[in-house]
């Protein structure tokens, strides 16, 4: 994966036009009348969109050139298909565009081998987001999805999610100045958490203070999962002097944490 880069596709990125709103407008309604070099212009000048939207797919395998050549599709999509007459903003309408068709090479380049009708399933689900997606300008929900195909809720989302490749923990969720959040950054572990930690800490430097044989038994009493009578045996006394000193032993390490 290559991160930060200037070129992509041979376009410097880094030279990329932003258009104002009053400009896209303007290029919009002379793209209706048939002008191409408009057309033109209003593409170039909305890459920056299709580069954005592509920095949430950084994590995965897929070069950058590919994907913004498919955002690039995308975006070629909403611009013959924008409805200038809705009052929409062009990027609002844009945005899902570029990220269905993104995820529609993402999903044919799936390697996870799922069902026929399921795929039959979820193929039908992207056909008709993206004909709501033009008729309502804004990406619809999956209630909306499964009313049009007259299936159920439950059957539309598994088969959609059947066919979206699986996120991987180092997919960025969002990036500012050079420092990202990746998934993993989002998700809680409450084997790893900081008090655990902490108290990991504590228990060491406790063990420490032990003496040799207090230390052994408690590593293999607590660590080993052995019973008294077993370490008796292991280390030649009794088991009454083992029990004596692992409740000294953890008395003494109850006062030190």
């Amino acid at each position: 994966m290559i991160y930060n880069k200037v070129e992509i596709c041979g376009v410097d990125t880094a030279k990329l036009k932003t258009l104002s709103q009053s400009e896209t407008n303007e290029l919009l309604l002379k793209t209706k009348s048939g002008d191409k070099k408009a057309r033109e212009s209003l593409i170039y000048g909305n890459l920056r969109l299709v580069l954005s939207v592509i920095q949430r797919f950084t994590g995965r395998r897929e070069l950058m050139d590919d994907l913004f050549q498919v955002g690039c599709i995308g975006l070629t999509k909403a611009v013959d298909n924008f409805n200038t007459e809705l009052g929409v903003r062009f990027s609002t309408y844009a945005v899902p565009m570029i990220i269905g068709e993104i995820r529609r090479y993402l999903r044919d380049n799936n390697s996870i081998r799922v069902s026929r009708s399921v795929r039959d399933l979820a193929y039908r689900a992207m056909g008709a987001r993206e004909e709501l997606t033009r008729e309502k300008q804004y990406e619809p929900c999956v209630d909306e999805i499964a009313e049009r195909l007259g299936e159920k809720r439950e059957a539309v989302m598994n088969a959609i999610e059947a066919v979206t490749p699986p996120i991987s923990l180092y997919d960025p969720v969002y990036s500012e100045n050079g420092d990202s959040i990746y998934v993993m950054d989002q998700i809680s572990d409450p084997n790893s958490g900081d008090d655990l930690w902490l108290e990991n800490i504590a228990l060491r430097d406790a063990m420490k203070k032990l003496g040799e044989r207090e230390r052994a038994i408690i590593k293999l009493r607590f660590y080993g999962n052995k019973t008294q009578m077993e370490i008796a045996e292991e280390i030649g006394i009794s088991q009454a002097q083992v029990s004596r000193l692992e409740k000294g032993a953890l008395e003494q390490m109850r006062k030190q944490i």
